[in-house]
């Protein structure tokens, strides 16, 4: 039998996610202005990288760095 399995028809089991995400962006999904943000980045609370002249909000790294700060108790 010559089934061939067409990788297209396959669902995706989950969105894709950007792992960044502009200032302004940023600052409307979590309720908070711009400026707030941009302080935030300043002191290095919130990690960024930079793509050519954009510096982007750096997800992944912010989502890792939450992960380390919780504390999980079972």
């Amino acid at each position: 039998m010559g089934d061939n399995l067409n990788i297209s028809q396959i669902p995706l089991a989950a969105p894709a996610v950007v792992p960044v995400m502009d200032r302004v962006s940023f600052a409307r999904a979590i309720g908070v202005t711009e400026g707030v943000v941009e302080g935030w980045i300043a002191r290095g609370y919130i990690p960024c990288t930079q793509i050519g002249r954009h510096r982007l909000v750096n997800l992944a790294a912010l989502t890792k760095r939450c992960i380390e700060q919780a504390e999980f108790r079972l």
